[in-house]
C-alpha cells in the first residue's frame, strides 16, 4: 500500500483532517470540501486530457497521465482543506483550480516550482476578500507534534527529504532563540512557539513536496534556510500571521536556479524517469 508515498500522505492527511474535526472543533464545511475536491480533481483531470491530446493527437477520456496523477490532486485537495478558510463557495473554487493549473503552467525543464496547496491559498488570499489561513489552529498540545513528528518521518523517509525540514526547523528555531533570548524571555515562550501544529505541518509535509522543491541536498538545504529566515522577518518585522506560506511561495523560484547551479536527479512518483515522458506531466 505504501510503495508510493502519495498513498501514505492521503492516510495521514486524512487523518489530520479528522483529527482537526473532532478534536480542535473546527467548523468545517462539508460543501466547501467537496468544491475544493472537485475543483482540483476537475482540473486535473481536464489539464491531463489537454496533455494527452498534445502527445497522441486523440481525445482519450481517461487519460494515463491522470491515471498517474489523481493521488496528487487529492492531497492537494486535502492540504487546502486542512489551511484555507473562506466564507462563500467561489473562493475554495478558485484557490482548488488555481492550485492544479500552477503545476502545469509554472514549469521549468519539465518540473513545476510551486508548492500547489500554497500557491492556491496565496491566490485566494491575495484575490478575494473572505480568504483567510489560521496558523494557531492546532494548538500547541504536545500530542500533536508527535503525531506529525511521526507521520511526517515516515513520509520524508520514503521521499528522502528529511534534509530539508531539519535545514528548515533548526534554522527558524535558532532565529526564535536568539530573539527569546535578546528579549529577556523565558524559555516556556520558546517552546510554546515551536509546539505550534501549523508550523510541524509545513515543515514535514508542505516544504518537503519532493516535486516542487530543488533536487540537489545542498540547494534544499540552503533553500529551506532562506524560507526559514524570511518566515522569521514577515512574522516579526512586519507582524504577518502567515509567513509561512507567504515565505514559500516567494521564494519557490528559487528552485530554478538552484537546479541549475546544483545538477542532481530529478525526483519521480513512478519507477519511470520523468525525463522519458515528451510533454513532462506534472505527478
Amino acid at each position: 500500500m505504501f510503495k508510493d508515498a502519495r498513498n501514505a500522505q492521503i492516510l495521514f492527511l486524512s487523518l489530520f483532517l479528522l483529527l482537526g474535526i473532532g478534536t480542535r472543533d473546527w467548523t468545517l464545511r462539508s460543501d466547501f470540501m467537496l468544491v475544493i475536491a472537485c475543483s482540483c480533481l476537475l482540473t486535473q483531470w481536464l489539464f491531463s486530457c489537454l496533455s494527452s491530446f498534445y502527445i497522441n493527437k486523440k481525445i482519450t477520456l481517461l487519460p494515463a497521465e491522470f491515471l498517474a496523477s489523481w493521488r496528487s490532486a487529492l492531497i492537494t485537495t486535502l492540504g487546502l482543506c486542512l489551511l484555507l478558510r473562506a466564507n462563500h463557495w467561489t473562493t475554495v473554487a478558485l484557490a482548488g483550480c488555481c492550485a492544479i493549473a500552477s503545476k502545469f503552467i509554472f514549469q521549468s525543464q519539465g518540473k513545476h516550482f510551486f508548492n500547489p496547496a500554497n500557491f492556491g491559498i496565496i491566490i485566494a488570499l491575495s484575490l478575494t476578500a473572505d480568504a483567510w489561513v489560521s496558523p494557531g489552529q492546532w494548538g500547541t498540545d504536545s500530542w500533536y507534534f508527535l503525531v506529525f513528528l511521526v507521520t511526517g518521518g515516515f513520509i520524508l523517509k520514503k521521499v528522502g527529504r528529511w534534509d530539508t525540514s531539519l535545514a528548515f526547523l533548526g534554522s527558524y528555531m535558532g532565529l526564535e532563540a536568539w530573539r527569546n533570548f535578546s528579549l529577556g524571555w523565558s524559555w516556556d515562550v520558546y517552546s510554546h512557539q515551536l509546539m505550534s501544529g501549523s508550523l510541524l505541518l509545513f515543515a514535514f509535509f508542505m516544504i518537503t513536496d519532493p516535486r516542487s522543491i530543488p533536487n540537489a541536498t545542498l540547494s534544499r538545504i540552503l533553500w529551506a534556510v532562506l524560507i526559514a529566515g524570511l518566515t522569521f522577518i514577515l512574522q516579526h518585522q512586519f507582524f504577518i500571521s502567515t509567513a509561512l506560506f507567504w515565505a514559500l511561495f516567494t521564494l519557490s523560484p528559487l528552485t530554478i536556479i538552484f537546479d541549475q547551479m546544483f545538477r542532481a536527479s530529478r525526483f519521480s512518483w513512478s519507477e519511470k524517469s520523468i525525463k522519458d515522458l515528451p510533454l513532462f506531466p506534472s505527478y
